[in-house]
């Protein structure tokens, strides 16, 4: 069955606002993505494998991470499209590896909202004693909302909220480092695990185990693609962007892993559920621990507010291509795709409603490293069969930096089923339902036929849209 061609009215229903994003936004994007995950949740690694084992745990998943971010930072300059990741993946391996690669990111971008917003909800319930659906609804509403109003508005209100998030965390390191004792890292008894030793008391077993905790310091900095199509100079500001934000992000997590351990002991920190505050409260800085307990609702809105930003973006874009039903790209006056916004909003509240945060953000993560492994896969193809493909910023290390992604992606991918087999196994169900949605409908609803003609519709600008010319006219002139 053919692919549908498309006329030039349907894209002009579909533009998003060009040159709103500099490259010091797109990093605050970045950080904005992962910020939440400074200030809970990476520390129960420790739980898992002590902290020298989580030290270890953390740094493969920073290395892929960074591996990750040079290789998208590439992909991104070169191919400035609003899908991200798909986009990439559609370039290097076609339409059915396109859509795999998206639809593991928007498992992803899907759940993390809906995990986040019930952490939300208990940090809510400790500062003003309430909780449940309609604390989750009013920060759904709220903060699509604000979206809604356009992109501009929005990154800005972001920047303010990560703002606050990062001076909780700089507060509390320089608060810290007077505390700071290196005893207090190895205070964790050794088990009879193979491997134990007083430097990871649960051995070689934990360090496996808590690599989607170590996931959890830069968890969704691969979003910042999505942004895309709203830079202002894609071929410049991506790489800046991308690369700006990972490298603050592994200067956070530094500060927090070894100084809240180091300084209120690794046992403690790898059970805490607050664990800046009470870090701050071992170390007799009673003030600042409540400052930091409010801020750090900062940090979970910072998270919750630009993953909303980054799942509407994902959504526009493979909605547009014909992937998932088309209405869902339609954009308003403001070019925002107001239902790409509001449509998977009302999934992730009414997933939020099992009030099962750990399961659903164990799944977001499944998601993840199936999507990166997809990722770094692309850069690699893309080496080997578009050499020639205009690079404006190039990887350092080429296909060895993204093989390290890819290899260290499928490690961390089975990390995730050593500490949660449900949320693996639920994930990848949920995986295999989506892909048969593509196989058995909408690869025939396509609406351009090849990656190359949908970029170039891509990157049209809405002067050049004539609403009468077909769009593989229109890509043939570009």
């Amino acid at each position: 069955m053919t692919q549908p061609s498309v006329d030039q009215a349907y894209l002009a229903k579909r533009q998003l606002r060009k040159g709103t994003a500099g490259w010091m936004l797109l990093a605050g994007l970045g950080v904005s993505y992962v910020i939440s995950g400074d200030f809970a949740g990476w520390n129960f690694g420790i739980g898992e494998a002590g902290w020298g084992g989580f030290a270890i745990a953390a740094c493969l998943m920073a290395l892929m991470y960074l591996a990750l971010v040079l290789s998208l930072a590439e992909m991104s300059a070169a191919i400035p499209a609003a899908g991200g990741g798909y986009s990439f993946a559609r370039q290097a391996m076609g339409p059915a590896g396109g859509y795999l690669t998206g639809l593991a990111v928007l498992i992803e971008y899907a759940l993390a909202p809906a995990a986040i917003v019930i952490f939300i909800g208990a940090a809510v319930e400790s500062l003003l004693g309430i909780n449940g659906p309609l604390v989750y609804l009013l920060f759904y509403a709220v903060f699509i909302g604000i979206h809604l109003a356009g992109v501009g508005e929005a990154l800005k209100v972001m920047m303010v909220i990560s703002g606050l998030a990062v001076f909780a965390i700089i507060a509390t390191a320089v608060a810290l480092i007077g505390n700071f004792d290196a005893a207090n890292l190895f205070d964790i008894a050794p088990t009879d695990a193979a491997g134990a030793s007083t430097f990871m008391p649960f051995g070689w077993y934990g360090i496996w185990a808590a690599l989607p905790f170590g996931m959890w310091l830069f968890l969704a900095v691969e979003g910042v693609p999505l942004a895309a199509e709203e830079a202002k100079d894609p071929a410049r500001d991506m790489p800046k962007g991308i690369i700006g934000a990972m490298l603050f992000l592994l200067f956070t997590a530094l500060l927090v892993v070894v100084l809240l351990a180091g300084a209120a002991g690794a046992e403690m920190i790898g059970q805490s559920g607050v664990p800046l505050v009470d870090a701050l409260n071992a170390a007799g800085n009673p003030m600042l621990a409540t400052l930091v307990n409010v801020l750090g609702l900062a940090g979970l809105i910072a998270s919750f507010f630009s993953i909303i930003y980054g799942y509407s973006r994902l959504v526009f874009a493979l909605s547009r291509a014909g992937y998932i039903p088309k209405p869902l790209s339609l954009t308003s006056e403001r070019k925002v795709p107001y239902l790409a916004l509001i449509v998977p909003g009302v999934f992730g509240f009414l997933v939020s409603l099992s009030g099962e945060g750990d399961l659903i953000l164990g799944m977001a993560v499944v998601g993840a490293t199936l999507s990166y492994a997809l990722m770094a896969l692309s850069h690699i193809l893309l080496r080997i069969k578009q050499p020639d493909l205009p690079r404006p910023y190039k990887t350092p290390g080429g296909v060895v930096t993204s093989g390290i992604a890819l290899v260290l992606s499928l490690v961390a991918l089975t990390g995730v089923y050593a500490f949660d087999p449900r949320a693996f196994n639920y994930t990848i169900v949920l995986f295999i339902a989506g892909a048969a949605y593509y196989f058995l409908y909408s690869k025939n609803k396509l609406v351009a036929k090849t990656a190359e003609e949908e970029f170039a519709l891509v990157v049209a600008s809405p002067d050049e849209i004539d609403e009468d010319e077909p769009a593989s006219v229109a890509a043939a002139k570009l």
